[in-house]
């Protein structure tokens, strides 16, 4: 199930690609126009920023904006800094893969075979979509 982090994160993320300034917007605006706790989206946007998806400014006309073209902004990316690992199970993910510690032989795991296709599908609809396709 995906997150309210993730899902947030999202809503903001298409808000400001979605915008026709490129003028920083507050917290408060992307808060009030999504229905996100002001608090809880400062910690999103603040993650956003720390991992190269967003700059802010502060001071008077200050707030978030993105740094990167709506198109250069792919979806695994995001998903992997707000959500964590795509895969659903460690032993079938690419970036941070761990033997299960209860499975004697992965070739044999009826489940890592499972596992290893929900993977595959979700990582392919999210290497085909960037930001400006959740926008369009």
């Amino acid at each position: 199930m995906l997150s309210k982090k993730t899902k947030y994160g999202l809503k903001a993320l298409t808000y400001l690609a979605s915008i026709d300034t490129k003028e920083p917007v507050q917290i408060s605006e992307i808060a009030k126009h999504e229905n996100i706790s002001q608090k809880f989206l400062e910690s999103i946007l603040l993650t956003l920023r720390r991992n190269g998806f967003l700059g802010s400014k502060k001071g008077k006309g200050g707030g978030y904006y993105l740094i990167k073209k709506p198109e250069e902004i792919q979806m695994t990316a995001v998903m992997r800094v707000l959500e964590g690992p795509i895969a659903m199970v460690p032993c079938v993910s690419l970036n941070f893969y761990e033997k299960c510690d209860d499975c004697p032989d992965e070739n044999t795991c009826a489940v890592n075979r499972l596992m290893l296709q929900v993977r595959d599908g979700a990582l392919q609809v999210y290497r085909n979509n960037t930001l400006a396709d959740l926008i369009s």
